[in-house]
C-alpha cells in the first residue's frame, strides 16, 4: 500500500491512499477517526494490524475512482522529527571515496588505481565500526524537501551532488528496542535524496574537527509524497531497485543487496539508550552505484533530479 497527505479542495486533510492509478482520500471513505485518517503516521502505526489492514482493503474496493476529484494538492507526508542517516553498503563507500580522489586528489587516486591494477581491487575499506554496528550521524530534519520543490544551491559549493536513499519512518516510541519490537517500530518507507556538497564535505574531512557532514550535508534533503507500507517494503527489502535520473537522462542504477546491517539492526542501534518517538526517519544510506561522486557527474542550477526506488515511490526537485 502506498499513502500520501492531501489537502482537499475544501481545505481539509486526508490520508490518500493508492487505488490503481488513483488516490482516494481515506476521509471520504467513511473513516470515523479523524486522527488516523489525517495522520499519516497514525495510520501507518494502525496498517500494521491485520483486522484494521484489511478493513481498510476491503473499503478501498468499494471506493468511487471519482474522489479522486476532491483532492487539491498533496503536502509532505509527515513533519520529520528527526533524521539519522546511516551507511549500509560498503560498496558505496569504497565507489565515494574513490570518486572524491579522483575528482579533489588526484595524486592519491593516481596511486590507488596502480594498487588496484596490481590486486585486482582499490586498497580501501570503511572503519571496522562500520562493520560492527550500523553507524549514523544526525542531519538536519528542518531541511527536507517534499518532491516537486525547488531546492537551493547552496553558495559555497561547485560540486553539488544527489544521493539516492531510502527512509524508514517511525511510528511507535521505543528504547532500547530489540528483534521484534525493533522491526516492527517502522511502519513505513520514503525515498530519500541525500544532497551532499562534495567540496564542502572534503574541507570539512580535511580542516573540520567534528568531520564532513555538517555544512557538507545539512543544507537540504529531499523526500518522497509516497510513503509505502512496511508489509510490503520489509519482506524484500534487499531486493529493491532504484534509478537517478537527471533532465530525464538515467545516470546511474543500483540495488539494496547485500547490506552490512537490517532495517531491524538500524532501530536496535538508533534506540540504544536512546528514545525514538514517532515521526523519526533512519536513512540507509546511498544505494551503490546512485550518486553523483561514484560516476562523476554533479547537478548544476536549473538541473531536474528524479529519484525512483521500485514499490516505494519517485522523488523529484528542481536545482534553482
Amino acid at each position: 500500500m502506498k499513502v500520501r497527505r492531501a489537502v482537499l479542495k475544501d481545505g481539509s486533510v486526508s490520508v490518500a491512499l493508492y487505488k490503481e492509478g488513483r488516490w482516494i482520500p481515506l476521509m471520504l471513505m467513511g473513516c470515523r477517526d479523524p486522527e488516523t485518517g489525517t495522520s499519516v503516521l497514525r495510520f501507518l502505526a494502525r496498517y500494521r494490524q491485520e483486522d484494521f489492514r484489511r478493513h481498510v482493503l476491503e473499503r478501498l474496493k468499494e471506493a468511487s475512482d471519482e474522489m479522486e476529484e476532491s483532492i487539491d494538492r498533496f503536502v509532505i507526508p509527515f513533519q520529520v522529527r528527526s533524521f539519522r542517516d546511516f551507511m549500509l553498503w560498503e560498496e558505496h563507500y569504497v565507489n565515494s571515496v574513490v570518486g572524491l580522489l579522483r575528482r579533489f586528489m588526484p595524486g592519491k587516486y593516481r596511486t590507488v588505481s596502480l594498487m588496484k591494477r596490481i590486486t585486482g581491487r582499490f586498497p580501501i575499506k570503511p572503519p571496522p565500526m562500520f562493520y560492527e554496528v550500523p553507524v549514523y550521524y544526525m542531519g538536519n530534519h528542518n531541511q527536507f524537501y517534499e518532491s516537486g520543490r525547488d531546492v537551493p544551491y547552496p553558495s559555497y559549493t561547485n560540486f553539488l551532488d544527489y544521493e539516492l536513499e531510502i527512509g524508514l519512518v517511525i511510528v511507535d516510541e521505543v528504547r532500547n528496542a530489540k528483534g521484534k519490537q525493533a522491526l516492527n517500530a517502522i511502519g513505513g518507507f520514503v525515498v530519500l535524496n541525500d544532497f551532499t556538497a562534495r567540496d564542502m564535505q572534503v574541507k570539512e574531512y580535511r580542516e573540520s574537527p567534528f568531520g564532513p557532514v555538517v555544512k557538507a550535508k545539512n543544507f537540504a534533503t529531499g523526500i518522497s509524497l509516497d510513503v509505502a507500507t512496511a508489509d510490503e517494503i520489509l519482506p524484500r527489502f534487499e531486493e529493491l531497485r532504484g534509478r537517478v535520473l537527471v533532465n530525464g537522462e538515467q545516470w546511474c542504477e543500483g540495488s539494496t543487496k547485500n547490506p552490512a546491517h537490517s532495517p531491524g539492526a538500524m532501530v536496535e542501534y538508533a534506540s540504544t539508550e536512546e528514545t525514538l518517538y514517532p515521526g523519526e526517519i533512519l536513512g540507509t544510506g546511498t544505494l551503490p552505484g546512485c550518486a553523483g561522486v561514484e560516476v562523476n557527474r554533479f547537478l548544476s542550477r536549473g538541473d531536474t533530479v528524479r529519484l525512483e526506488v521500485d514499490g516505494v515511490g519517485e522523488l523529484e526537485n528542481r536545482i534553482i
